[in-house]
């Protein structure tokens, strides 16, 4: 462990050479001459911080080994083999930093020859096939420089084009290069997916094409890397008029590897990096939910922490060790703030295919037989979801979990006409059957209309009272969430704190009208007292949407008090109140 008080430098600051007022100066040897008087900053020389953009370089940052984060030795026997594969995980887990250390690890190898190169410079060509080849050729020549001290792909690509034509000129280029090699070649090709229509179609094409001739004229492994697996890609031509599968542009793929998160042992090895470097302590809960909030996803990992040690005024402390209450308030900066990566996640939540996938999984639903399996595939793929052996599906963090209701009410809690003082008593307790009560008038009034906007209609009623509490809770609290595929409810837990810096914890439980009132109601409290009972609520309520359409409103209307006596295990009685809206 380093110092408390690492080396330092000083600057002083260059001010008004003429003098002023703002320029305090003394005399030097020569009297013509004046120095500007400043007072010293004293600035930490340069610390490694948690990287949450580009690559990793273990210089700059905490990082975990990339060459621990797949099985290297799977890789190198693939190779070995002359395998053609896929190496795909969701944006910002890591995929470019592990490229890259695989390139280097390759090339000090001195066994082949390694080169990386991105593909997203052709992805702005789309069905440009001629504009696309040729920035990838491009790029690819100045990655052989870059890497090799290789000029011959600069000085032989513009011929190549011209002579070759697009849908050739990948493969002629590839075979040439081989050719004049004293190794084998290993190329490793990032962002495939970021390519568009007829380019893709090319470039896999042009890589199947030259595949029989590895390695002496092409490459002996091409690694190709994205978001999904090639074989996946439903890639529409408009010079076929028809939708080309990923399998069968590139039939060659020998296996998909796929890019897992971070482990616990894994985040707490990264941030005990920081520890080490600053003397800063993460205290064990703080580190238990760092894992609890990201589930592993490395950009989350790395944003909650940086969040958290680099932007808290109390985190910036090295004095101060690190809580689970920073990494809270840690997280719900982020997710307010919309970072990159949570505002291109969000952003996907409009897809049809998404929704398809999603929507269930907000309502609770079961829906048995419904889910289509390419959809899923999907969704998993860009990191949304998880799905274990069993088939059970659930989305992949409580961060993402926190983001999209948010996300999905966003507008309609932007467009509410409340205020928080409305709801806000005078010892700064929330009058949560007061906010209910005018939420059900609300949605009484509204429903249709509000719902009618929503791209997720199903879920409607369920996005639209978080949407209303969220406008109400902002800035005074917070609010988790739990749902799922399958639990047909959601549960809302409300943590709200008081003038007296106490809590008030309030248990919300959300469910659709599906069997008899009665056996709704039953099933609904028994479920909100056990949540209740692992969270010390104070106070719960269940809400229960009848979305029956010809039904009338003074129908759908209740309001119960009834008291749910526990388990035998667990006797504990609990009031709960029930709406019925």
């Amino acid at each position: 462990m380093i110092s408390d008080n690492p080396p330092r430098f000083t600057i002083h600051h260059l001010g008004d050479v003429n003098g002023g007022e703002n320029c305090p100066l003394e005399s030097s040897d020569n009297p013509t001459i004046r120095k500007p008087i400043f007072p010293a900053i004293d600035i930490p020389c340069r610390m490694r911080f948690f990287n949450t953009a580009g690559p990793v370089n273990c210089e700059d940052h905490y990082c975990l080994p990339p060459l621990s984060r797949f099985n290297l030795s799977e890789i190198v026997e693939l190779i070995g083999q002359k395998k053609y594969f896929v190496l795909h995980a969701p944006r910002q887990s890591g995929k470019t930093s592990c490229l890259m250390a695989l390139r280097d690890y390759i090339n000090h190898e001195e066994q082949y020859y390694a080169v990386y190169v991105n593909v997203e410079v052709g992805q702005t060509a789309r069905g440009d096939v001629k504009r696309g080849i040729k920035a990838i050729i491009t790029q690819l020549a100045y990655e052989a420089e870059a890497t090799l001290n290789d000029r011959s792909l600069i000085e032989q690509k513009n011929f190549v084009i011209e002579d070759s034509g697009e849908d050739a000129a990948l493969a002629v280029i590839l075979a040439l290069w081989c050719k004049q090699m004293d190794r084998p070649l290993v190329l490793l090709i990032d962002e495939i997916d970021a390519l568009v229509g007829d380019t893709l179609i090319s470039v896999l094409r042009q890589l199947r094409s030259g595949y029989p001739h590895r390695p002496a004229s092409f490459p002996l492994t091409v690694i190709l890397c994205g978001v999904r697996d090639v074989r996946d890609y439903r890639i529409h031509s408009d010079k076929d008029q028809m939708i080309i599968t990923g399998g069968s542009a590139f039939n060659i793929k020998a296996k998909s590897l796929r890019l897992g998160n971070f482990s616990a042992d894994d985040i707490r090895t990264l941030c005990l990096q920081h520890t080490e470097e600053t003397g800063q302590v993460f205290e064990s809960a703080a580190l238990d939910a760092v894992w609890d909030l990201t589930s592993g996803q490395p950009w989350l990992v790395n944003a909650l922490a940086y969040e958290t040690c680099f932007e808290l005024e109390e985190g910036k402390d090295r004095k101060n060790p690190i809580t689970t209450q920073m990494v809270e308030e840690a997280k719900e900066r982020l997710i307010l703030r919309r970072e990159t990566h949570l505002d291109q996640l969000a952003d996907k939540l409009k897809e049809e295919r998404v929704r398809r996938v999603i929507e269930p999984i907000l309502m609770g639903d079961v829906y048995e037989g419904m889910l289509r399996a390419e959809d899923i595939e999907y969704v998993q793929d860009l990191g949304l979801i998880t799905q274990t052996m069993d088939g059970e599906i659930s989305i992949s963090n409580r961060i993402y979990q926190e983001i999209i209701p948010r996300q999905l009410a966003w507008e309609s809690q932007s467009g509410m006409a409340i205020q928080q003082s409305w709801f806000i008593d005078e010892d700064g307790r929330l009058k949560i059957s007061t906010l209910i009560e005018s939420f059900r008038q609300f949605f009484r009034e509204n429903s249709e209309s509000w719902i009618e906007r929503f791209h997720y209609k199903e879920a409607g009623p369920q996005i639209l009272l978080q949407a209303f509490l969220q406008r109400i809770i902002n800035g005074g609290g917070r609010i988790d969430r739990e749902y799922g595929l399958g639990r047909t409810r959601t549960d809302l837990f409300i943590l709200w704190r008081r003038k007296d810096g106490s809590f008030q914890r309030v248990i919300i439980e959300l469910k659709v009208l599906y069997k008899s009132r009665e056996q709704t109601i039953i099933d609904g409290m028994a479920r909100a007292w056990k949540y209740a009972d692992r969270c010390g609520a104070d106070e719960v309520h269940l809400i229960i949407f009848d979305r029956t359409v010809e039904k009338p409103w003074d129908e759908k209307i209740f309001l119960e008090n009834r008291v749910y006596d526990g388990t035998a295990d667990n006797p504990r009685r609990f009031p709960i109140t029930i709406w019925g809206m």
